[in-house]
């Protein structure tokens, strides 16, 4: 690269992050930050372990958006100045360096800016996160089980907490459906990506003939709404206990741990399962039960959310948004964006980030679409 176009990438490089900071409104975002640490300190501040959580998830979600982009900017002035110096004492290996940083720089910012598309009101925020098997039967089941195992890799990945809230196993093999609460860094915002019908065709392991077999499973994500004011009326509700399922757990089976409410009015039922407190199992179902209602009224209010978070119909044919193909080809695609992979072995160990960002971009340019 020829210095002139290697001191322009340098500027331009800057200016893009300039750009990303405005867009993202990094000093309102700082002060938003400091007064949440000012908060931590606060006494009795950890008296509520459920609104403190919720606190400390948000401020971790903002440290997420805010450090990558300082560190970009010092980065970006730490190139411009090496340049200057490698310029002056013709230091071809020097030049050679921020080239290459020049390039690395360039991909992160382009992380960053993927980022800035989490910016709706609930991106920052936890989720419940739904799997459940759809047309298939025990293929579908064991298809939700694969599903779990790469999302679960994927929530390592990216550092998420995660915990099991009510599971139902499957007949022969896999689950039924399984409930998750995860944690993290704009958690919602990127799992919500993953809202819709699954598909999977592969050579059936439970055949004896080896026939391929076409197998559904659903995915539903939630975010946890401890902030929002959802009125819900006792005599509304149908609460039942009754003794959890599955293995583990000393409860298990021993007492009526396990809660389940159903909101008449609507219909929703919401289930928990996985402490051995009934107390704490109903806190938390009322909690789904609270996302819900929440998203239910998003969806009065606003049609374009309906389509995303809305009722998936049938988990069978025509309704899948991505496609994982193991015979007789290889190939992941997602319905939606088009985006593709052959590499299916690494998307089910988690490796989704690609289809989560491309899917970002399409709803990103699919809204602007609409305000033009």
């Amino acid at each position: 690269m020829e210095l002139t176009e290697l001191k322009n990438g340098i500027e331009d490089l800057k200016s893009r992050i300039a750009k990303i900071r405005d867009c993202l409104d990094i000093p309102a975002k700082q002060t938003e930050k400091q007064n949440i640490e000012e908060q931590l300190s606060r006494p009795g501040f950890w008296d509520n372990q459920d609104s403190a959580k919720a606190v400390v998830s948000k401020l971790s979600a903002l440290k997420a958006m805010i450090e990558p982009v300082l560190e970009a900017e010092k980065k970006s002035a730490g190139l411009a100045e090496l340049f200057d110096m490698a310029v002056g004492e013709n230091d071809q290996q020097a030049l050679a360096e921020v080239e290459k940083d020049l390039a690395e720089l360039g991909k992160k910012c382009a992380q960053i800016e993927l980022t800035g598309l989490l910016s709706g009101p609930d991106d920052m925020k936890d989720c419940f996160f739904s799997i459940h098997a759809g047309a298939g039967g025990t293929e579908s089941c064991d298809w939700a089980n694969m599903l779990l195992r790469m999302y679960t890799r994927f929530f390592q990945q990216n550092k998420f907490d995660y915990e099991e809230l009510d599971l139902t196993p499957g007949e022969e093999a896999g689950l039924r459906s399984i409930t998750l609460k995860v944690s993290g860094p704009f958690a919602f915002g990127k799992l919500s990506c993953e809202t819709g019908v699954h598909r999977l065709v592969r050579i059936s392991p439970f055949d004896s003939n080896k026939r391929r077999h076409t197998s559904f499973a659903a995915v539903d994500c939630l975010p946890e709404t401890e902030d929002v004011d959802i009125v819900i009326e006792e005599e509304d509700l149908k609460i039942d206990f009754y003794r959890a399922g599955g293995a583990g757990g000393q409860h298990v089976n021993k007492t009526s741990s396990a809660v389940r409410i159903a909101h008449i009015p609507t219909g929703i039922v919401v289930q928990c399962q996985n402490d051995r407190s009934q107390h704490r199992n109903k806190a938390e179902a009322m909690k789904m039960l609270k996302s819900r209602l929440y998203m239910l009224e998003q969806q009065k209010r606003d049609a374009e959310l309906n389509k995303i978070y809305g009722s998936k119909g049938e988990i069978a044919w025509s309704n899948q948004i991505r496609s994982y193909v193991l015979q007789p080809y290889q190939l992941v695609k997602d319905h939606r964006t088009d985006f593709q992979t052959g590499n299916v072995n690494a998307v089910l160990d988690g490796d989704i980030e690609d289809f989560i960002d491309s899917y970002l971009q399409y709803r990103a340019e699919k809204k602007h679409k609409k305000i033009v």
